[in-house]
């Protein structure tokens, strides 16, 4: 689908010199003397490469459509990572790579999202916050539940994280999937 090139927002997927580039950063610019454009940083998405363009704002530029389509983590083998179409039963397999880090948050059963571009898979969304529970971490010390001070802790999936004070090992918390931080206790 064509699209204007002030109509490029971040987070769009654009077919562009024959490549699929994912928007990070976008800027309009009006200098003093000549047209507007857009100044446009994007992300190569099967690669990893940067490329910055400037668009005129009379230049049209093709947004790709991603269908997103909810899978079902099945099991690892290896680095090979199984999933699960919820509504077909289908099933394919990625590499660990394709989540990057939050891949260590990935659990049996979990239900994610996949953007997949003319029936390839491009990336794997987890859930924002996931439970877990807290193995090893410092003993709570009498007095220390005013402060926000955080200590170190070993959550059941091997990440180390930082938790305030108050909680100790056994407690569940639910934490970041994006950076492995503490958000709360688990109710």
């Amino acid at each position: 689908m064509k699209i204007s090139s002030n109509d490029i927002r971040i987070g769009n997927v654009l077919d562009y010199n024959g490549k699929l580039w994912i928007v990070a950063k976008t800027l309009h610019v009006k200098p003093g003397k000549g047209g507007a454009f857009m100044q446009v940083e994007m992300k190569g998405v099967l690669d990893g490469s940067k490329l910055n363009e400037r668009f005129r704002a009379a230049d049209t530029v093709e947004k790709v459509y991603l269908e997103e389509s909810e899978y079902q983590f099945l099991y690892r083998d290896g680095d090979e990572l199984h999933f699960m179409d919820q509504k077909t039963f289908d099933q394919i397999q990625l590499p660990s790579d394709v989540i990057g880090d939050s891949v260590q948050f990935l659990s049996d059963g979990m239900t994610v999202t996949i953007c997949l571009y003319e029936g390839r898979p491009l990336s794997v969304s987890l859930p924002k916050t996931v439970i877990l529970e807290i193995v090893e971490a410092e003993p709570v010390v009498k007095g220390q539940t005013a402060t926000s001070s955080y200590k170190p802790a070993i959550l059941s999936n091997g990440v180390k994280t930082m938790v305030p004070q108050h909680i100790e090992s056994g407690v569940k918390i639910v934490v970041n999937t994006d950076d492995g931080s503490y958000v709360e206790r688990a109710k």
